[in-house]
């Protein structure tokens, strides 16, 4: 594996010192496309300049308010002439500013953020060095008010042109116009995830061509699944050189990573474009820590963020919301109790145990909205079973009762963990609590889900209740986890809000 490493780095390597490997229609298509941009943003650069030289010395603004400063203004005023020197200077300086940062070598994933902070930083960094320079030379010439309205008139013309430009190359997307075809290498989970992750974002200006994968699709989906499955992954060279795909990615799972340069040389020898989706699964799905040394990029696991002082100010937050809730809360409980009771026979509360933070089991207390011998009934509607993972859920649950289905799309069945948050066995703000089962049938990397403390709610419901895959709410639990911060918390507290009452995804 570490030779595997080894040879894939010196392939990367090479393939960054040699790029008369690409096919020369890649050259041409490529070349022409970084020259228009660029020659677009030279005359734009220009084009701000001279508007900045408009409005400093034609539109004399800001106007000058006394007599003698106007005649001072006018002694001082400089012919465009005298600029054209400096704006050809700046053009240059902000064009090799935008080369050097990569603005002309943004990939499609690119958004307006990514332009416009290329942009903004390229210029102020030019115009400020040319201040310096132009001081030193000529230091009573120019007007410095020029150069403060030249890079606000810039940076506007140019992101305004690359918002209209990035619209315009979207919209042709959407449409399959002009889209890079893809050939995604893996088509089980991560693999699968990629692809998913083309066909719901269009605009991006990819279209999928299909997937490699030694094993046939599952014998429950049609031969394609969802998507075409071209072949095993031997029939790479093949298809990397029919000329039918413009960018292979490359999305294997860890256990299959020796086999990364020899597809990386398949995809460089046919002049192909290629992407190395690294799978992190065994690590974290969200967050990694980027580092380097010499340029060598070292890969760690993020700290989770609810630690130390950071779990003092959540648990003091949970208790000064409940207390403040108090008044409100209590009543609507005693309320909803009696109505239980009224419903059907048992208890109001039902208690279950759970898994809580660093695995400690607890007892959890909620709203019983069943019959009472539903978990005798468990067993026998296995088969019903509609959410994936280990997790059990059914939409239209023969044991619940009908005040039960109320509280159930109300969320209120919950209400009674509030004694669980009071005792610090839960928060308000968290991962959903799971049950001994669930926690059993976890694969390795679930379980950073429950190296914190449980919620009553958690970006797992404000984004999807009981929609959300299993994968999928783990990823938003570890997430949560390493980007904590008192204010994430109040978003998801306000967004439950309409979540629960919308009701979607509750059941």
């Amino acid at each position: 594996m570490e030779r595997a490493v080894g040879d894939l780095t010196e392939v990367v390597r090479t393939e960054s010192r040699a790029p008369e490997l690409r096919t020369s229609a890649t050259r041409r298509r490529q070349k022409p496309h970084s020259r228009v941009l660029a020659a677009v943003d030279a005359t734009l650069i220009l084009a701000g300049f001279a508007i900045a030289y408009w409005m400093r010395y034609i539109v004399d603004w800001p106007p000058p308010i006394e007599q003698v400063v106007r005649e001072v203004a006018t002694q001082n005023f400089v012919p465009l002439s005298a600029f054209l020197p400096i704006a050809l200077l700046l053009t240059i300086l902000l064009l090799g500013q935008f080369t050097i940062k990569g603005l002309y070598r943004l990939p499609r994933t690119a958004g307006l953020l990514d332009h416009t902070g290329m942009i903004i930083s390229s210029t102020v960094t030019s115009i400020a060095l040319l201040v310096v320079v132009l001081l030193i030379a000529r230091p009573f010439f120019y007007s410095r008010l020029i150069f403060a309205f030249a890079c606000i008139v810039i940076i506007l013309l140019l992101c305004l042109w690359r918002g209209s430009l990035l619209a315009y190359w979207r919209w042709r997307w959407v449409r399959g116009i002009d889209c890079e075809r893809v050939l995604v290498v893996g088509g089980t989970g991560l693999g699968r995830q990629v692809m998913e992750g083309i066909v719901a974002l269009p605009f991006l200006g990819y279209a999928l061509t299909g997937y490699l994968e030694d094993r046939d699709p599952p014998p429950n989906e049609r031969p394609d699944g969802h998507f075409r499955h071209l072949g095993p992954i031997a029939s790479l060279t093949a298809l990397a050189r029919s000329g039918e795909v413009d960018q292979v990615i490359i999305a294997l799972p860890f256990w299959q990573h020796q086999r990364l340069p020899e597809l990386v040389m398949i995809c460089r020898s046919a002049g192909v474009e290629f992407r190395v989706v690294p799978d992190l699964y065994e690590l974290s799905f969200d967050r990694v820590d980027v580092g380097d040394i010499s340029g060598i990029p070292l890969l760690g696991l993020k700290e989770l963020s609810l630690k130390g002082a950071n779990l003092v100010i959540k648990r003091a937050m949970d208790l000064l919301i409940v207390l403040l809730g108090a008044p409100l809360i209590l009543p609507l409980i005693a309320v909803i109790a009696l109505a239980i009771k009224r419903d059907s026979p048992g208890p109001a509360i039902f208690k279950q145990e759970r898994i809580g933070k660093s695995g400690q089991p607890f007892i959890t207390y909620k709203f019983r909205t069943m019959v009472a011998d539903a978990e005798e009934r468990k067993a026998e509607l296995a088969a019903l079973n509609e959410a994936d993972g280990p997790i059990f859920k059914i939409r239209d649950d023969p044991r619940t009762t009908r005040i039960g289905r109320v509280l159930r799309r109300t969320s209120l069945d919950e209400l009674p963990q509030l004694w669980n948050v009071v005792r610090g066995e839960m928060s308000l703000v968290g991962p959903r609590p799971p049950t001994p089962e669930e926690v059993a049938q976890y694969e390795e990397w679930h379980k950073r889900r429950i190296e914190v403390r449980p919620g009553m709610t958690g970006l797992w419901q404000v984004l999807g209740r009981s929609d959300t895959s299993f994968d999928e709410m783990v990823r938003l639990d570890i997430y949560y986890a390493e980007n904590w911060s008192p204010g994430m918390d109040l978003r998801i507290m306000l967004q439950t809000i309409p979540a629960v009452l919308s009701g979607k995804g509750a059941y």
